[in-house]
C-alpha cells in the first residue's frame, strides 16, 4: 500500500502538512478524477502550493470537486487492480487482481488478470485490503 493522506481535511496548510508527511516526490490526485484529470506530480516542498493550486482548479473544472487526494509517486510503478463483490449483509468477495500497468496517458491499454509474477502471499495481502 503506497502511503498517502485520504482525507477530509482539505485546507492548504493541512494538505501541505500531509505531504511532508508522506514525503516527496508525491502525486496530487483529484478524488473524482480520471484519465489524469487533476494529476500533478510534486518533486519538491517548494512547488507543492502552486501545484495543489492547479490540481484543484481543474478537479473542479473537469468534475465538479476540488477535493485532493496524496500519494508518494512510485517512478516505475506496477498497476495492480482487483474487483470486489460486497452484498450489504456483510458478505463480500476478491475476484482476485488484474495487472494493468500498460498504459498510455493515464489510460488503461492493456490489463492481464491474473496478474502475472503474483505470490500467493501477495494475492492474499491485496484481497485481504481491498475487502
Amino acid at each position: 500500500v503506497v502511503p498517502g493522506y485520504h482525507g477530509d481535511e482539505q485546507s492548504e496548510a493541512h494538505l501541505e502538512a500531509e505531504a511532508e508527511r508522506v514525503g516527496f516526490p508525491l502525486l496530487i490526485k483529484a478524488v473524482s478524477g480520471g484519465g489524469g484529470k487533476g494529476m500533478k506530480i510534486v518533486r519538491s516542498k517548494d512547488e507543492f502550493l502552486t501545484l495543489l493550486q492547479s490540481a484543484k482548479r481543474e478537479a473542479i473544472n473537469f468534475f465538479k470537486d476540488d477535493r485532493v487526494l496524496l500519494e508518494r509517486f512510485i517512478e516505475r510503478p506496477r498497476h495492480v487492480e482487483c474487483q470486489v463483490f460486497c452484498d450489504g449483509q456483510g458478505g463480500d468477495v476478491f475476484f482476485f487482481e488484474r495487472d494493468c500497468s500498460v498504459q498510455r496517458r493515464y489510460q488503461k491499454v492493456l490489463e492481464e488478470a491474473p496478474a502475472p509474477d503474483m505470490s500467493e502471499e501477495k494475492r492474499k495481502q491485496i484481497g485481504d485490503v481491498a475487502v
